[in-house]
């Protein structure tokens, strides 16, 4: 018997993104990589020079929890922090050689995962998906 919750979108849509997350957590652990700082690192790679306000929207995540995440990730050498052009008081995040690198490797993980959805899904309930999810963001 279905529990009544499951007739809700909102918990639909809760439990799949659980689900995915919950797989590409387990694909970038063998890189050491939480999905968060992969999305900093994609992030970065295609738009270089991104202040921590911007990222933090970007990447889904709150500034406080961005910040510490970010410390641990100039501490391993991933990224690293520039005083803005025109502002001093900004903070623009590059990534480093090691960032891209570690970018590099982590790309074909997560392309793999995107990959097996899209097998699972096939091309035009993806299309659907993208166009439906996107209406609502």
């Amino acid at each position: 018997m279905k529990n009544p919750i499951e007739s809700y979108i909102s918990y639909t849509l809760a439990a799949a993104h659980r689900a995915v997350h919950q797989s590409l957590t387990t694909a970038l652990k063998q890189h050491g990589v939480q999905v968060e700082v992969w999305r900093v690192l994609e992030t970065l790679d295609a738009q270089p020079s991104q202040t921590m306000g911007e990222l933090a929207k970007i990447v889904l995540m709150n500034p406080p929890t961005l910040t510490k995440m970010v410390d641990r990730m100039v501490m391993d050498g991933l990224v690293h922090r520039q005083a803005g052009k025109n502002d001093q008081r900004q903070v623009n995040l590059m990534l480093t050689d090691l960032g891209r690198k570690r970018m590099t490797q982590v790309r074909q993980v997560v392309q793999n995962e995107d990959d097996a959805l899209c097998n699972l899904l096939g091309d035009s309930d993806v299309a659907r998906l993208n166009d439906i999810l996107g209406r609502l963001m």
